[in-house]
């Protein structure tokens, strides 16, 4: 059972995605586990042959128990034989059990994956693709009835998400489970609806696991605040000359601009990114930047998005769509869940100014955006309307002071007066 936050102190296995005898890969995912905070995606880090499941469905264990074994030493699958029989093509766990979820055969999907290998996207396109006989007249789709695979109508209804709004990009249009994965990264205000009883338990859950692990963060961690306003106008001009040469799926919002501005800064000022553990500071290696996702059932998520630094801005973008969908729909990696080593918050499109988080140890430093605001502004003796939002910085006075959160909030203004170069 692996630790999936540092609050995480057991977890409850909630699907198997492997059997044994199945052989996996490194980074395969093999299980699913529910925490407080949501369902996470357990991927494995040994390569060889599953022997033995030693955690059932169902079972509660703490933090460090074995849940499989796995044989390292059993030899690989033989590649498949040359001539001319056809070969079943590879079908990997998990890819295997999504198709199993659509009703898909993967005998009769064609694989694009290396070696012929299927991939989810195939199993995907499988599902959304409907047999037509030539010989005989198509009668014409309802008007209500949107061409979709199960499991999309199934994630537009979780997110409450209206399938007919959301454009297609499957064949002949249909609505993919990535297409309404991007439309639910877009905030949305669900409807009011009564809370079941499963969510109202978690969501307590959540709560208690999120004021722990605050109530220690306050008591253990000097922190220290700063604030400043940030001329976004360059960026929001920008963002609107490129997204008007891009199709809708593909546009850019002004968070993945603000994220990849930290990201960029925390690069250059080491002690805004990494930890503070056994009474020492230890610098990360790469900028895994967690995201704080407000959560439909109540609570809060900060995965990450793993080397937010070395990605092109689309790369982000796209990122940050998926990684917010599968936090709401309860579909998170072990380590998108461990690894973030500073955190952004923003709760502009909320409605909130500004906003001074909590450092979520043992990280040491959290970085908040506000609103973003039309606001006068005066520059070289003129004074005019700019758009503008608030960058908050709280930090861990142990690792840095104001001189250094004053750099780091400095230089994400100045990476945002250039965005073409983010």
């Amino acid at each position: 059972m692996p630790s999936l936050g540092a609050d995480m102190e057991r977890g409850t296995l909630t699907e198997w995605m492997v059997k044994p005898g199945d052989y996996v890969h490194r980074g395969d995912i093999v299980a699913a586990v529910d925490t407080d905070k949501a369902v996470m995606d357990v991927e494995t880090f040994e390569e060889g042959v599953v022997a033995e499941l030693l955690v059932d469905v169902g079972e509660n264990v703490p933090v460090g128990t074995a849940l499989a074994r796995i044989g390292t030493d059993a030899p690989k699958p033989k590649p498949p034989p040359q001539g001319p029989r056809p070969v079943p093509p590879s079908v990997p766990p998990p890819v295997r059990h999504l198709a199993h979820e659509l009703g898909v055969d993967p005998a009769t999907v064609h694989g694009s994956g290396k070696g012929g290998a299927i991939t989810r996207h195939d199993v995907e396109v499988a599902a959304v693709r409907v047999p037509v006989a030539v010989s005989a007249p198509v009668a014409p789709p309802a008007a209500d009835r949107v061409r979709s695979s199960p499991r999309a109508r199934a994630l537009a209804e979780k997110l409450h998400l209206t399938l007919a709004e959301i454009p297609g990009t499957g064949p002949g249009g249909a609505v993919t489970e990535a297409d309404v994965r991007g439309a639910g990264a877009t905030p949305t205000v669900a409807p009011p609806t009564e809370p079941r009883p499963a969510d109202a338990k978690r969501s307590a859950g959540l709560r208690r696991a999120i004021g722990t692990l605050m109530t220690r963060s306050k008591k253990n961690i000097p922190h220290y605040y700063l604030a400043s306003t940030i001329d976004l106008q360059p960026a929001i001009l920008w963002m609107r000359d490129q997204n008007a040469q891009r199709p809708v799926a593909t546009r850019l919002v002004p968070a993945a601009l603000l994220l990849k501005a930290t990201a960029l800064a925390a690069r250059q000022i080491p002690e805004m990114n990494g930890f503070f553990t056994e009474g020492a500071f230890r610098p990360a290696e790469a900028v895994d930047l967690g995201v704080a996702v407000a959560l439909r059932s109540g609570g809060l998520v900060a995965p990450a998005i793993l080397a937010a630094d070395t990605l092109e801005l689309d790369q982000l973008m796209q990122r940050m769509r998926d990684l917010v969908s599968r936090a709401r729909t309860g579909h998170l990696q072990r380590t998108e869940m461990a690894a973030p080593s500073l955190t952004v918050t923003n709760l502009g499109e909320l409605g909130a100014d500004s906003v001074f988080g909590v450092i979520y140890p043992p990280q040491v430093a959290l970085v908040g955006f506000g609103r973003i605001l039309e606001q006068p502004w005066a520059e070289g003796g003129m004074l005019g309307v700019r758009q503008v939002v608030t960058a908050t910085l709280s930090a861990d006075h142990r690792v840095s002071d104001g001189l250094g959160g004053s750099r780091f909030l400095r230089l994400i203004a100045e990476l945002l007066q250039k965005p073409e170069e983010l």
